[in-house]
């Protein structure tokens, strides 16, 4: 009897005899083992280069490594305790979090407000995308090297630019903690605005331009749209870009440590500059560094996983 047969009688169809055999091998196909010959070396790179780099700072951090020998002993938890009573390390923190809150919504709504221009009949459209990204396909270093360049006090080209337009005087970008620390972010936030302005453009062109006719149609205005259509639909970009820049700015070290070396005193000093002079410097105080590496890591996912489940909460909410 056929399969309609059997099901116009009510009956259930036998199957064939080869389709659990069909069954068996598509449920194999899923494994391949050339499959290894694709993943195998970005794993083994990511094990060399990521993994156990990052289990050996966790073991360094708890013991005590000799700056000559490099032997180490063990310390236990008496290099995450210094931490406390380290002032560098509290001024570093407090910097690192200072930092983060100015330079990642700055950076986002730029970045928002461009990838919003670039997206509508701006001429020239490629050629200004492109000069926004360059910054960001620079090395840290260069980048860094661009920032002195720009704020020396004797010779850099924004004070040369004032005193030709009448000012009394420039302005001390190195030797005053305030205007050391904002040269620090105008420079960050030059070379972020091209990262969120990339992606958020991407999102933008995914929202369908239905949407926008059909407010324009219902009398909506400019800011409306921007309001109650662009900045929802563009919310998974935002939240991508949250988790990316928290990191970034987190783990800042080369262009801060080119452009004010921490300084002056203190001023700029972040938890990534201040782990590499402690671990690479004078004292070389390995086991040290490496705990401050392991609380940057820390700090990282907490606000990562905090940001992730009020995202997925949003989500299911809505």
């Amino acid at each position: 009897m056929s399969s309609a047969a059997a099901l116009a009688a009510g009956e259930s169809p036998v199957a064939p005899a080869g389709g659990s055999a069909s069954r068996r091998r598509r449920r194999g196909a899923i494994w391949e083992p050339s499959a290894l010959l694709f993943v195998g070396p970005s794993v083994l790179l990511a094990v060399a280069f990521l993994i156990l780099p990052m289990l050996g700072s966790f073991y360094y951090s708890t013991r005590k490594v000799s700056p000559l020998s490099g032997t180490s002993t063990p310390r236990g938890l008496d290099n995450y305790t210094t931490m406390l009573s380290d002032p560098t390390f509290l001024r570093a923190l407090l910097n690192t979090a200072l930092f983060t809150v100015i330079t990642v919504p700055l950076s986002m709504g730029l970045g928002l407000a461009l990838a919003v221009l670039m997206n509508s009949v701006l001429p020239w459209r490629k050629v200004w995308r492109t000069v926004v990204y360059l910054p960001l396909v620079i090395s840290g270093v260069s980048v860094g090297l661009i920032g002195t360049f720009l704020y020396n006090e004797v010779i850099g080209v924004v004070n040369k630019l004032l005193l030709a337009l009448g000012a009394n005087g420039g302005i001390p970008w190195q030797s005053n903690g305030f205007w050391a620390f904002t040269s620090v972010v105008l420079v960050t936030i030059w070379i972020r605005v091209g990262f969120s302005m990339i992606i958020y453009l991407a999102a933008l062109q995914a929202v369908p331009g239905d949407l926008y006719e059909a407010a324009s149609l219902e009398g909506a205005n400019g800011w409306q749209q921007f309001r109650h259509i662009t900045f929802p639909l563009v919310g998974p970009a935002t939240f991508f870009l949250i988790i990316m820049n928290v990191i970034y700015s987190f783990q800042v070290f080369d262009t801060i440590f080119v452009l004010t070396n921490g300084g002056p005193g203190n001023s700029t000093e972040v938890l990534g500059t201040w782990a590499y002079k402690v671990a690479f410097g004078p004292t070389r105080d390995q086991g040290y560094g490496a705990a401050i590496g392991v609380v940057i890591f820390v700090l990282t996912l907490i606000f990562t996983i905090v940001q992730w489940r009020a995202n997925r909460n949003r989500d299911v909410v809505a």
